[in-house]
């Protein structure tokens, strides 16, 4: 491979192709004694760490943009939301919870399009760390790696977890006979009966054999999936939007009434116990707000896995032809946001936040389909076999998901198995990152065999003493992730400082370039620049503070009378862990001598070594077959010309098609 910059970007003309992880450029750098076979005895402190490029360690790139988007949708879509809306309604009432929901989604969404555009310039194995590793210092980078691989893996026991929950379906005859349900029981008495462990094991095994298959197919069978969730959650919205037509208990659609207020009288921040009968109870304005700031803490959990789609990206079949990244974020985006607000707006209106069935004073914890929304809305207007139905999708979503989260920790891993800096100088060690780093047919088969062995941790569920457990794991996960995207919001304001820069000319010597090659890096490029947002900046700026005030927050319940160690430990344990790694990757780079500890004056990251993505000018595209235009993909094409006409209807059609498939 070559040492010099890559002239042209991914999808220019004149664009050689250079491997997903970069070698060092010279003219950064200079001469090191270093190669990709050979590591280097010498220890670097100024210097990106080089990847290796031994034979059979690359992934394919056979996902297409429909795989993309379906994947990254059926992630974010696993129990969350079915399950974890229930809690949020009885916390603070239907309205403040559609309003926690559309405010969580904003702050995704600004920061899945801080890491969007980032990994459509440059679509580098393991995004989501990759960056915050070149732009703010590799011991950053590391640290953070391990943190989100940590975060998926977790999520993806818990998703199993949460499986054995949701078989132990029985609704209480108690609250059967409280709402007149016409039925005796609702139950699986086949769920009640079979051991947790039976489920656990079936449900793993699904889960490595789906993710052991070639990625092309990997992506079929999340597409089949992914369809069959979202249109299952647009029927359960039109189901309960129906329901409500009905007026079984009150007429006004557009308005809630008591008991189905728009937002709780109250909030419970601490349950009843044995030193405090009473438990702690807020009202007014300080218990909105609570319940308001907790039902926010909860969504979190829900929305998580945005960052797939980036992951994905070295996986994809043509980046700058069909501009996955852009296209896929902005649909996830959009469909997470309306979806799960009309979700649970609808479902809101169904059901009072003073239900029986929802209450959940737990502060964490996963629990079953018995205290869902939608089957608790489904029993008290007496729909039979709706509540079997859901609970079984359920189970088929939550499997999903964890498949999906084993995907994404894999490729994690094999992204940091490419980082030998990543890993402790012993040869025991090398071995293992070595074989981590290998691929079979394109896939990381070790990698995701590793990550899949973590998720056995999920057993604990069988455990009624370790109950509790799993669900504090996943308040880890929840931190991990807020410092994960915190990180890359705050990489985002440094790389659009740096682009600025070099579309400037203030990089020309530094990164070998011409005058005429700096469109590459041009955000204001509108037709060769693969991702812009306008004002991503403030954006970005956005996502940062309130993910670090997420951070800092979200376990505001246990520090209240009593302390609840353990549930204190789960929520900020991830802040020192993160720390300590941080500081580890920092001294084993440069050494205890307090005068190696300065980091690099300039901000070169190596990454000109990569090249950037060009897309395609939609002059030298070919015409899109549906409206005759030329286009670039999900752009609206309009023909000059007075009037409708076929030409402009089809241009219309062929945009709508595009964001909705």
């Amino acid at each position: 491979m070559a040492d010099q910059p890559a002239v042209g970007g991914y999808g220019h003309p004149n664009y050689q192709q250079q491997p997903i992880q970069g070698n060092l450029n010279p003219h950064l750098y200079g001469d090191y004694p270093h190669s990709a076979q050979t590591p280097s005895t010498e220890k670097r402190t100024d210097v990106v760490s080089v990847h290796s490029e031994a034979p059979r360690t690359e992934l394919r790139r056979t996902l297409k943009e429909r795989h993309v988007n379906m994947i990254g949708f059926s992630t974010v879509l696993g129990v969350g939301l079915f399950l974890s809306s229930g809690k949020a309604i009885f916390i603070a009432g239907p309205g403040l919870a559609v309003i926690a929901y559309l405010f969580m989604g904003t702050i995704m969404w600004s920061a899945m399009a801080t890491m969007a555009e980032m990994t459509a310039l440059y679509p580098v194995k393991g995004p989501t760390f990759e960056f915050a590793r070149r732009f703010i210092d590799d011991s950053v980078g590391y640290a953070s790696a391990w943190m989100l691989w940590f975060s998926y893996v977790m999520v993806a026991a818990a998703e199993i977890k949460a499986i054995t929950e949701i078989f132990k379906f029985k609704i209480e005859p108690s609250y059967l006979g409280e709402v007149n349900y016409p039925e005796a029981d609702v139950q699986w008495e086949f769920g009640l009966t079979t051991k947790p462990e039976v489920w656990i094991g079936i449900f793993l095994i699904v889960e490595l054999v789906v993710n052991l298959l070639p990625v092309r197919h990997y992506g079929r069978i999340e597409y089949v999936f992914g369809c069959f969730k979202i249109t299952l959650l647009i029927a359960l919205i039109m189901i309960n939007t129906i329901l409500h037509s009905r007026g079984r208990f009150h007429k006004k659609f557009w308005t809630y009434q008591e008991p189905y207020g728009f937002s709780s009288d109250y909030f419970v921040a601490k349950a009843p116990n044995d030193s405090n009968p009473d438990g702690v109870v807020y009202t007014g304005s300080l218990g909105t707000f609570t319940a308001l700031w907790t039902c926010m803490v909860t969504s979190f959990f829900s929305l998580m896995g945005w960052d797939v789609v980036l992951l994905t990206a070295p996986e994809n079949k043509d980046l700058a032809k069909d501009e996955t990244v852009k296209i896929s974020s902005r649909k996830i985006a959009l469909r997470v946001i309306l979806l799960y607000a009309l979700a649970v707006f609808t479902v809101g209106l169904n059901i009072p936040y003073t239900d029986s069935g929802l209450r959940n004073l737990t502060l964490n914890g996963i629990t079953g389909g018995r205290t869902s929304p939608f089957v608790l809305a489904a029993i008290r207007e007496h729909v039979p076999v709706l509540p079997h139905f859901l609970n079984g999708f359920f189970v088929f979503s939550a499997c999903s998901t964890g498949i999906n989260s084993l995907y994404s920790a894999s490729r994690i891993l094999h992204a940091i198995a490419t980082l030998r800096d990543a890993w402790p100088d012993w040869r025991w060690v090398e071995a293992i990152r070595s074989r981590l780093e290998q691929t079979r047919l394109g896939v990381p088969m070790i990698a995701v065999f590793a990550s899949w062995l973590v998720t056995f941790v999920s057993f604990m569920s069988s455990n009624a003493e370790s109950h509790e457990i799993l669900g504090r794991m996943t308040s880890i996960a929840s931190s991990c992730t807020l410092i994960v995207y915190a990180l890359n919001c705050y990489t985002f304001l440094l790389f659009f400082k740096e682009l600025d820069k070099i579309a400037c000319g203030h990089r020309d010597q530094d990164l070998d370039i011409t005058p005429d090659m700096r469109y590459q890096w041009n955000r204001g490029n509108k037709r060769h620049y693969p991702y812009r947002s306008h004002l991503q900046w403030i954006r970005a700026l956005y996502a940062l503070v309130f993910c670090l005030l997420l951070l800092i927050f979200q376990g505001w319940r246990t520090v209240v009378s009593p302390f609840a160690e353990a549930d204190f430990v789960a929520g900020y344990i991830a802040i020192p862990i993160f720390l300590f790694l941080s500081a580890a990757y920092f001294l084993k780079n440069r050494g205890l001598n307090p005068h190696r500890w300065y980091i690099r004056a300039e901000k070169l990251t190596g990454l000109e070594a990569v090249g950037p993505v060009v897309v395609v000018d939609p002059s030298e595209r070919a015409a899109c077959k549906h409206c005759g235009m030329r286009h670039r993909r999900g752009a609206l094409a309009w023909p000059r010309g007075e009037g409708l006409g076929k030409q402009k209807t089809m241009a219309i059609l062929e945009w709508v098609w595009a964001w909705l498939k």
